[in-house]
């Protein structure tokens, strides 16, 4: 029976970072690429980090009940879980890791129940945070004030998952996950 790993976050906590270090260490693992409306980032691969669709076609997933989960995230960026990537994975007899917003991921657990383990990023501050999404160079002062805002709420549901691993320390935070996630999976 497959198990799902469910990390949720601010953006800019280092979630992606920390699923592509489980996935590059357990090998059992997969990657369930979600959707997005949202326009492509330089260096992101349509079908690897996202399968970037239109906001009609992503409307239509939505009337065909196609997601598990689904919602949107900001103002002009729609996320979801399709079914169909979720079958994909499970045909290949995989665990399955998710790289999801806040909601998602508790919508996720509720659907998957005991089957799955939900990991909230946790980040030392606000500061930190923000000088996180500076760095990364891919939104505009509007934007990382829209996230920053949305990393409060976020943050303030942190204890409805049933792991809390802190990222003051990208290499400590790769071992806690890797550590926690291998003993979920043995389980």
């Amino acid at each position: 029976m497959s198990k799902y790993i469910i990390l949720s976050a601010p953006s800019g906590s280092g979630k992606s970072t920390l699923a592509s270090y489980l996935i590059e260490n357990i090998k059992s693992l997969s990657f369930s690429v979600s959707s997005t409306t949202r326009k492509i980032r330089k260096n992101e691969i349509h079908g690897i980090n996202y399968y970037f669709i239109s906001k009609d076609k992503f409307n239509n997933h939505i009337k065909n009940g196609d997601f598990i989960e689904w919602e949107q995230v900001y103002s002009d960026d729609f996320k979801g879980t399709l079914k169909n990537e979720i079958k994909r994975l499970l045909d290949n007899d995989k665990n399955i890791v998710f790289d999801v917003d806040v909601v998602g991921g508790l919508n996720l657990k509720e659907y998957f129940g005991r089957d799955s383990l939900s990991i909230f990023i946790d980040v030392p501050s606000s500061k930190d945070l923000k000088s996180r999404l500076n760095k990364r160079g891919t939104d505009s002062e509007n934007k990382i004030k829209e996230r920053l805002e949305k990393a409060k709420v976020e943050i303030s549901q942190k204890d409805r998952f049933d792991v809390i691993i802190m990222n003051s320390d990208i290499k400590k935070a790769c071992k806690d996950i890797l550590d926690v996630v291998i003993k979920f999976i043995s389980a």
